[in-house]
């Protein structure tokens, strides 16, 4: 047994530089494992062996270059300081509050994403899910095959979409396709944002209270952070109105859970669209009785299409800072809005006793500019 979890340890023996998975992406678990293979790198997979993370980071400290992610497995500042020569983290989410972006900054890191792949997918499904909600798709299906049509008469009547007024919660590259598509419904767009943006015609409400209290439905499509966890809460879900219908395909943790199933329940609004939960994949079990909500399993983003242009993007961004070539999606650094101030002033610079230790140096790979600055 000794013998094999030594082995299991053991990365391939090979000149390819090497990229550390933590776990496995839901990629994988769709397509195997060979779905990001490339002939320029070879995949480090510490889920596969029997040793604890830590001593697994530390027996290949020296090894590591790259780290693949995904929006389920967090690259921690803990974990980043235990791999001297790391010079890259690509995730296949577009979001990035699970990598420690800080560290990666002083550290000199660079971070790649995936960009705007997920956005139009997104978007469709953000409509779709307002949608279901206001004409009762979901509920009228479920009243036909449970044969309730011939019994009970016809399933009461839904509200249409057209002309409604819509308010956008972040107003980035997916809530700009969701803008779109609503404008074809003639809906009255708002949104609110970290700032305004001069060259969009909509409506811009500083505070998300008032955007709610001018809008039929909420749809949520911005980032999570500090300053953004929890922030549709009892107030925003009262200006919203029992009239007004939520839906949310950022992330779950953005939404008070506990007081939105409460204002559910309630009726004290209309009613809801999810694709992400806050404890994912748990959700709440009275949600699932309730004919005023829709909800899918965390897949707005994933099609067909969007997955086959992600492999193209981790493999070409990968390959890219191994030949010390421009990234493909970078993430500016920057500007750190997953980071609130207090959190940034908490979180010191300095290198841990283990990597002093060792007497490592980091490894200066960008994204193809001597100065390690990312375009």
């Amino acid at each position: 047994m000794a013998v094999a979890a030594e082995n299991q340890s053991q990365p391939p023996q090979n000149d390819l530089p090497y990229v550390l998975i933590l776990k496995p992406p839901a990629a994988f678990s769709i397509f195997g494992d060979h779905f990001f293979h490339s002939p320029k790198f070879q995949f480090l997979k510490a889920f596969e062996s029997p040793l604890p993370l830590s001593q697994f980071l530390l027996t290949h400290a020296q090894s590591v270059q790259a780290i693949l992610t995904s929006a389920s497995g967090s690259v921690t500042a803990d974990t980043i300081r235990l791999l001297p020569h790391l010079g890259l983290v690509v995730t296949t989410s577009q979001g990035i509050n699970h990598i420690d972006c800080s560290e990666c900054r002083r550290r000199g890191i660079a971070v790649a994403g995936a960009g705007t792949i997920f956005s139009t997918d997104c978007a469709d499904s953000a409509v779709g899910l307002l949608l279901d909600v206001l004409r009762k798709v979901s509920a009228a299906n479920r009243y036909v095959k449970q044969g309730l049509w011939s019994s009970q008469g016809n399933y009461p009547l839904g509200n249409k979409l057209g002309g409604k007024q819509v308010g956008i919660v972040g107003l980035g590259s997916i809530g700009t396709e969701v803008a779109k598509r609503l404008e074809a419904f003639s809906c009255s767009i708002s949104y609110n944002s970290r700032s305004k943006k001069p060259s969009v015609p909509y409506t811009f409400y500083p505070n998300v209270v008032e955007l709610a209290v001018h809008c039929d439905a909420l749809i949520i499509c911005c980032a999570l952070t500090d300053e953004t966890h929890h922030l549709i809460g009892k107030e925003v879900l009262s200006a919203l109105g029992k009239d007004g219908v939520i839906i949310n395909i950022a992330r779950g943790p953005i939404i008070d859970e506990k007081e939105l199933v409460q204002c559910l329940i309630k009726r004290e609004i209309r009613g809801a669209g999810l694709d992400v939960f806050e404890h994912e994949p748990d959700v709440p079990v009275e949600l699932l009785a309730l004919d005023n909500v829709v909800m899918s399993p965390h897949n707005a983003v994933c099609t067909t299409e969007s997955l086959e242009e992600l492999r193209k993007t981790v493999v070409g961004n990968f390959e890219a800072f191994f030949s010390n070539e421009p990234l493909l999606t970078p993430v500016p650094l920057d500007d750190l809005p997953h980071l609130s101030a207090r959190k940034q002033q908490k979180v010191q610079c300095f290198i841990t006793i283990n990597m002093a230790f060792l007497g490592l140096q980091k490894v200066d790979r960008f994204s193809g500019k001597g100065n390690g600055s990312i375009s």
